[in-house]
């Protein structure tokens, strides 16, 4: 990417906000956020990712109020039980822990699923939260562009490691759920199949909208092959919208600026934010639905290329290849 399209890769992510900003406060003005009512959810399962703070953090405590045995994976040990003991006290559950989780390691993501999976527990839904916004060109443990080895991979990884728990914990007309955040800078972002790593020029804007991108991408291709297994299990993907988070520290710094004096009435809140990843994860009309875009608790058209079955193929197959896992889809051809 030269320095001229990393401009324009800047002012894409910035304008895409604008737009959600402007309708946002357009909902605000006719009536907000209001948050959905969802029947008690016990004896079902759930882990977030990113669980310790902002919307992950909302969804964790959203879920536990709803009587689910709620697993938080982050990478957050100093936070880890003052956030398990205030989720515990807002809901009244006794049913919240913790397991770290690091996404930007692959022996850690591999160590967190054998210490679930030792748990002999169900698992019924999976929030993919976590994620990193706009940060400076770094690399993850094993080397992969942040974004991209965090946002992408570290959650296709740790997906694809629970399958099979996802798949024995789900049955007819109680599926299992993947739910995982992706966000309206994919409408503006590009996959790059031959620099998925940004290495060419780097732009944050551009590596987190690609992030995006193919968590979108994924989520379809793996909802293909969960059907083409005949699988109780469903995957959706979510846009929280523009939410006031901590994730804004590496944003221009106007933005940051309209965040601390307008945030109140342009951006939603974690609880707002997180109303569309607790939608997918519970909502009855969901049931047995899976290949959606949710954003405000409706399915919505993702970007065009998203739909390109051999573009999702392409991606998936350099995921497994990227993570050292076997592609299934080998074994499991899945078609349109």
């Amino acid at each position: 990417m030269s320095p001229l399209s990393a401009a324009r890769a800047a002012l894409r992510v910035y304008a895409a906000g604008a737009a959600v900003i402007l309708e946002q406060l357009l909902r605000r003005c006719r009536g907000g956020f209001p948050e959905p009512v969802f029947a008690p959810q016990p004896d079902r399962v759930a882990i977030v990712t990113g669980g310790t703070c902002g919307i992950g953090y909302s969804t964790a405590k959203h879920l536990a109020r709803l009587g689910m045995h709620v697993i938080i994976a982050g990478n957050n040990d100093s936070k880890a039980e003052e956030v398990v003991r205030k989720i515990k006290e807002e809901t009244l559950s006794v049913k919240v822990e913790f397991l770290y989780c690091d996404l930007t390691s692959m022996a850690s993501i591999w160590q967190f699923v054998q210490k679930f999976k030792m748990k002999k527990i169900p698992l019924h839904v999976l929030v993919n939260n976590a994620g990193v916004m706009m940060v400076p060109q770094r690399k993850t443990r094993d080397g992969f562009e942040e974004h991209f080895g965090l946002n992408y991979l570290g959650h296709f990884l740790l997906t694809n490691l629970l399958l099979d728990t996802l798949r024995e914990s789900g049955s007819p007309g109680h599926s299992a759920r993947v739910v995982t955040v992706s966000s309206a800078t994919h409408y503006v972002a590009e996959l790059n199949m031959d620099d998925l790593q940004s290495s060419a020029c780097y732009s944050p804007h551009g590596a987190y909208a690609q992030s995006k991108l193919a968590l979108v991408l994924f989520t379809y291709h793996l909802q293909r092959l969960l059907e083409a297994t005949g699988s109780h299990v469903t995957a959706n993907v979510v846009d929280p919208g523009v939410v006031d988070t901590d994730l804004y520290r590496h944003v221009f710094w106007g933005t940051r600026l309209v965040k601390k004096l307008l945030s109140w009435l342009l951006f939603k809140t974690p609880d707002e934010g997180a109303h569309t990843s607790v939608y997918a994860a519970v909502a009855p009309e969901l049931e047995g639905v899976g290949g959606r875009y949710l954003y405000n608790e409706t399915a919505i058209r993702s970007l065009p290329i998203t739909y390109d079955q051999k573009l999702q193929q392409q991606l998936w197959s350099k995921s497994c290849e990227m993570t050292g896992i076997l592609d299934v889809t080998l074994r499991y051809p899945v078609s349109g």
